[in-house]
């Protein structure tokens, strides 16, 4: 699998931050679809493109969406959108109807189908499904990516754009891309920080017993490009 380890996660988002602005350059389109996920690494990424971006990246021509959102207020610390609107929105010029938020107040279900009903109205679609530009992971410590977690491994192959799912820890309801869509992506990164992290990337990269156990494993675009950026303390064990 292709990876990048950088020394540290900080040292990771401002190459990142780089690497997509080059990628965003080059695909001169009006409509650039991004689908970004929560999580400390990206919020470092954003907070990249706030403070050095602001002006070249064309934020007109980029359209935000969530790989998944807890369903909780906006407002809320657990909010996916409130964090990005935090560390990136409210400090650059993206226009409001670019933001395509998950409703995480609604009632998940009805939720899970507006939404994706909008991501199959907006985003372009290759092999019958929704074909983002550039879609942005993390894991957890168990393996889960989106809210795709290890008992809920029918979301990896789910017909379906958006489905409603819950965080089996602790029941809390989640909305998630599934793993199709995620799978028909044009560039998808996985941004894995952390030495929790580190069994499971061992595990998933030398191919383990038990790896196909943990959703992350199974992220492999169809014909996109999937690459693992990692700090040394996620990727000591491929060191």
């Amino acid at each position: 699998m292709n990876h990048k380890i950088y020394k540290t996660k900080e040292v990771l988002a401002t190459s990142l931050a780089e690497e997509l602005y080059q990628i965003i350059q080059k695909l001169k389109r009006n409509r650039i679809t991004m689908a970004i996920s929560g999580g400390t690494t990206p919020y470092i990424l954003f907070e990249q493109w706030a403070k050095n971006y602001t002006e070249k990246m064309p934020w007109n021509h980029i359209h935000f969406f969530w790989v998944d959102e807890r369903c909780v207020e906006p407002t809320s610390e657990e909010s996916n959108f409130g964090n990005t609107k935090k560390t990136l929105f409210d400090k650059i010029a993206v226009p409001s109807h670019n933001i395509h938020q998950i409703m995480g107040k609604n009632e998940p279900q009805q939720e899970a189908e507006r939404y994706g009903h909008e991501i199959d109205t907006l985003v372009e679609v290759t092999n019958g499904l929704p074909r983002f530009d550039i879609i942005l992971l993390g894991m957890g410590d168990d393996g889960h990516t989106a809210s795709i977690f290890p008992p809920s491994m029918e979301l990896l192959t789910s017909a379906k754009t958006v489905e409603a799912t819950q965080n089996p820890y602790n029941r809390q309801n989640r909305i998630t891309l599934t793993g199709s869509v995620i799978n028909n992506a044009a560039w998808v990164y996985f941004l894995v920080t952390g030495k929790s992290k580190a069994p499971i990337v061992s595990t998933i990269f030398k191919k383990m017993q038990g790896f196909e156990r943990f959703p992350a494993a199974h992220i492999k675009p169809v014909d996109g490009k999937l690459i693992w950026v990692m700090d040394e303390e996620a990727a000591v064990g491929l060191l």
